[in-house]
């Protein structure tokens, strides 16, 4: 599936927009995950039991979001974009959102 932020796909024309599409995942924190990045922060730096966290939180979104894409019959997504919003203490929603679009070789014709 390719993919960009951009709203067209360098080397393609879009044939077809086949509309909105997204993938949203929903993580909180464990207890066990909370005392351990708890006490990385003591030592400063990177929080990497979160960044982990984080990344398989956006993967799974991503994932998603390709699959509903592939469901649509989209080859790409363009207009690729995340949010992430606090639904209560430690549990966040994770949304991947873009535009479901079927692209060919060619350049768009300005």
């Amino acid at each position: 599936m390719y993919h960009t932020t951009a709203f067209t796909l360098s080397g393609f024309r879009i044939a077809q927009e086949l509309g909105t599409v997204r993938g949203v995942v929903v993580r909180s924190r464990s207890v066990v995950g909370n005392i351990g990045a708890s006490l990385q922060t003591l030592f400063g730096g990177d929080i990497t039991l979160y960044t982990e966290l984080c990344e398989h939180a956006r993967q799974d979104a991503f994932q998603r979001l390709c699959d509903h894409a592939a469901a649509l019959s989209a080859n790409a997504i363009i207009g690729l974009r995340y949010d992430a919003t606090e639904i209560s203490p430690g549990v966040t929603e994770v949304l991947c959102y873009g535009t479901a679009v079927q692209v060919m070789p060619g350049e768009t014709k300005a």
